[in-house]
């Protein structure tokens, strides 16, 4: 057994697929490795509005499949962040080597690993039919995106790894969508030949990163799209002051909107009244309706009444992740999103305190705090372990 192996039982937060505010912790003891397993600690991760949409969306996009649980009425919500080895049956993979990808909210996880040129893969029987980007491992000294020391508050590295556990999904997710809207989706026309990007839950991490890669793109003020933030009261000052939106309304402020030009919107609410607002607003003049997550977890369910414009298009950014690889070559791919986390995460400085929790204690009252919506914007919530194993 290895120096960093430990005996110690596993805890696990499991939610309730029927009532998803709703957890409870799980202890297991270890089992040995079986051949072509690793173990690893897992040191940190985030918990965001974005875990709580992976719930609600579970069942639909196979969230609840990442990692199986006894009991089909409880699930394990996945959630990004740092892991390091402590037990390997796998040639390649040491030690002691530490990676970054999704892990369940526990305090240790074991995969059926196969190696890849930046880390690995895990290939158990429960994933194989999951997007590649959603079950692959990479390693700190192969990932082109690990996070520089000046990422984080003061030059600390474990700040720059906790805003990477909090944006770095979330900001590939931003970064896709916006390059979904400057080449049209695949037509070569920007925005949908739209001047205007009406962007919902604009306080949203998401949507922070969306707006960040569209300022830097051109923004209004130097002849690129307007991009308009939508938020709610309590919200506003924190948008406003990140600096990233043209403007900022709140939700009963959508008419205030100018509609000429053309407009797109992206969704990152999934809020039915809120996006129907918008499109009653725009008509046809919205020339793309973008649905991306659902931040507003507990808003009533959309009705069945036709929107008017365009029918909302659900973004899956997988699929965009293929696209664009395939376009631009893995390499200029790898160096474009880290162009883009990285600016986006050193930036985040300005207006997002990282705030942890420690052990299982610690994630079940992020969850809750997260789900219950009490957590402010500027404040982002990460689950550390009270291991030597990890960085903290």
């Amino acid at each position: 057994m290895s120096e960093l192996a430990s005996t110690d039982p596993i805890t696990t937060l499991e939610v309730d697929r029927a009532n998803i505010g709703t957890t409870r912790l799980i202890t297991e003891e270890q089992r040995a490795l079986e051949a072509g397993q690793v173990r690893l600690s897992i040191d940190r991760f985030a918990v965001t509005a974005n875990n709580i949409t992976y719930a609600v969306f579970g069942d639909m996009l196979g969230y609840w499949d990442f990692f199986p649980t006894t009991s089909a009425a409880w699930g394990r919500v996945p959630a990004m962040g740092w892991a390091t080895v402590t037990e390997s049956n796998v040639e390649g993979i040491a030690v002691g080597g530490r990676y970054y990808g999704w892990f369940p909210m526990a305090s240790a996880v074991t995969f059926t690993a196969t190696v890849t040129p930046d880390g690995f893969r895990d290939d158990g029987a429960h994933r194989v039919d999951h997007a590649s980007v959603y079950r692959s491992y990479v390693g700190m000294d192969a990932d082109a995106m690990y996070p520089d020391s000046d990422e984080g508050m003061d030059g600390s590295i474990d700040d720059a790894e906790d805003r990477h556990a909090l944006l770095r999904g979330l900001a590939l997710t931003g970064f896709l969508a916006e390059e979904f809207f400057a080449d049209g989706g695949g037509t070569d026309e920007a925005y949908f030949g739209a001047s205007r990007v009406v962007v919902l839950s604009a306080s949203s991490k998401t949507a922070l990163g969306f707006a960040d890669r569209a300022r830097r793109r051109g923004g209004k003020a130097r002849g690129g799209v307007e991009v308009v933030g939508v938020t709610s009261a309590g919200n506003r000052e924190m948008v406003e002051s990140t600096d990233l939106y043209d403007l900022v309304v709140t939700y009963d402020e959508v008419e205030r909107i100018e509609t000429s030009g053309g407009t797109v919107s992206i969704d990152m609410a999934g809020n039915p009244a809120a996006l129907r607002a918008v499109h009653e607003h725009f008509g046809d003049g919205l020339a793309y309706s973008m649905t991306v997550g659902r931040s507003h977890h507990d808003a009533e369910p959309p009705t069945r009444e036709p929107l008017a414009g365009p029918e909302p298009k659900m973004f899956f950014a997988p699929s965009e992740v293929s696209r664009r690889a395939k376009q631009w070559g893995r390499d200029e791919y790898g160096d474009r999103c880290a162009d883009s986390i990285k600016s986006f995460a050193k930036a985040s400085q300005s207006w997002l305190t990282v705030e942890q929790r420690t052990g299982a204690d610690g994630a079940q009252s992020a969850w809750a705090d997260v789900h219950s919506g009490t957590v402010a914007p500027s404040i982002g919530l990460v689950v550390v372990q009270d291991s030597p194993h990890g960085r903290p």
